[in-house]
């Protein structure tokens, strides 16, 4: 016999809003921060210590496009999970739990982390003897 129960109702009434889409971001930046950021490290460091062959190699891949792309996303990740756990800290005093205030703090995680990760590449690419 064919189970005919309906789904969930919160299937039909399910929407994204900007807290959820945060704590979502929050989940997978620190899950990429780890595991590709740990990653690339330990490729990194093991590439340093084996030969300049080696890293060599390491540095081609991270410095081609493909090398960049990943690196503008780990600093942005980096950034949006740094704002975000910041916006815990803050929602751990009391303070924020409003629904006008979430929203408005939720915001501000994704404005902060793109406004950090554009200045932390602008003072890369422009500041004195950085590059």
């Amino acid at each position: 016999m064919a189970d005919s129960r309906p789904l969930s109702p919160h299937l039909s009434i399910w929407k994204w809003r900007v807290h959820m889409a945060t704590s979502i971001f929050h989940r997978i930046s620190g899950n990429a921060l780890v595991f590709a950021g740990l990653t690339l490290f330990a490729w990194w460091l093991a590439a340093a210590a084996t030969s300049k062959e080696a890293y060599a190699s390491f540095a081609a891949v991270a410095d081609s496009p493909i090398g960049w792309i990943v690196w503008v996303g780990l600093s942005w990740m980096f950034f949006q999970h740094l704002m975000s756990g910041i916006r815990h800290l803050i929602m751990d005093s009391g303070w924020g739990y409003a629904l006008g205030t979430s929203k408005m703090t939720a915001t501000w995680v994704f404005v902060g982390a793109i406004l950090l990760t554009a200045a932390f590449w602008a003072v890369f690419f422009f500041g004195p003897g950085l590059r």
